[in-house]
C-alpha cells in the first residue's frame, strides 16, 4: 500500500471512532502525558493545533497555559516546506490558512527559535513501536527534527499504531509515544 493509500484509510479509521470513544481516549492521553516527565520538566512546549479527526490538543495548550508553560505553534511555510514556530498565548491568534487548519498568524504572535523548544510533540497518521511515523505529507517535520536536540514524543490512539510502514532514509524517529493504553520507548 502506498503512503497516500495508507494516509486515507488511517484518516478513515480515525472518522470512524464514535464520539463518546474519542473524548474518552483524548483524556486518557493527555492525563498520561501531563504525568509524564518530559511535560513536567518542559517549559517550552511544541504543539500542533488540531482539526478533527486528530487527537484533540486544544485542552493540552490549556493546561500549557495552566500551568505557565510557554506553548508554540507552527505555521507551515509551503513554499520553503518549513515550520516557524510562534508563542501561542490567545487562540485569537489563530488564524485558518493552509488545509483549513489553525496556525498562528503573524502579526499577532512572537516567533520562537526551534532551540529553545523542550518538548516537540510530533503529530502523524500512524506510528511503529520503533517511533516511524506517517504523517499528513510534505516532510515537515522530517526536514524540521533532522536538526532538533531537545525531547521529540508524538500522541496517538492504538488504532494508529500500525505493525509496519514504508521507511525512506529521510524519515526521523520519535522517541516516545503516548497512547490511552500505554507508553511506547521507541528501539534505538
Amino acid at each position: 500500500m502506498s503512503k497516500k493509500e495508507q494516509r486515507k484509510s488511517q484518516l478513515q479509521t480515525l472518522k470512524s471512532i464514535d464520539p463518546i470513544s474519542y473524548q474518552q481516549k483524548c483524556f486518557q492521553i493527555e492525563q498520561r502525558l501531563f504525568h509524564s516527565s518530559e511535560w513536567k520538566n518542559s517549559q517550552v512546549v511544541a504543539v500542533t493545533v488540531s482539526k478533527p479527526p486528530e487527537l484533540d490538543t486544544w485542552n493540552i495548550i490549556k493546561r500549557g497555559w495552566e500551568e505557565g508553560k510557554t506553548v508554540v505553534v507552527p505555521k507551515c511555510l509551503p513554499q520553503k516546506r518549513q515550520l516557524i514556530f510562534y508563542k501561542l498565548s490567545d487562540f485569537h491568534q489563530l488564524e485558518q490558512s493552509y488545509f483549513h487548519l489553525y496556525e498562528p498568524d503573524p502579526d499577532e504572535s512572537t516567533s520562537v527559535h526551534n532551540e529553545s523548544i523542550q518538548l516537540m510533540i510530533v503529530p502523524g497518521l500512524s506510528y511503529t513501536i520503533k517511533g516511524y511515523r506517517l504523517g499528513f505529507g510534505g516532510g515537515y517535520y522530517d526536514r524540521l527534527l533532522a536538526g532538533f536536540s531537545g525531547t521529540v514524543m508524538s500522541l496517538a490512539f492504538e488504532e494508529q499504531m500500525v505493525d509496519a510502514l514504508p521507511v525512506e532514509p529521510f524519515d526521523m524517529k520519535v522517541s516516545t509515544i503516548l497512547t490511552e493504553k500505554r507508553r511506547i520507548h521507541c528501539d534505538e
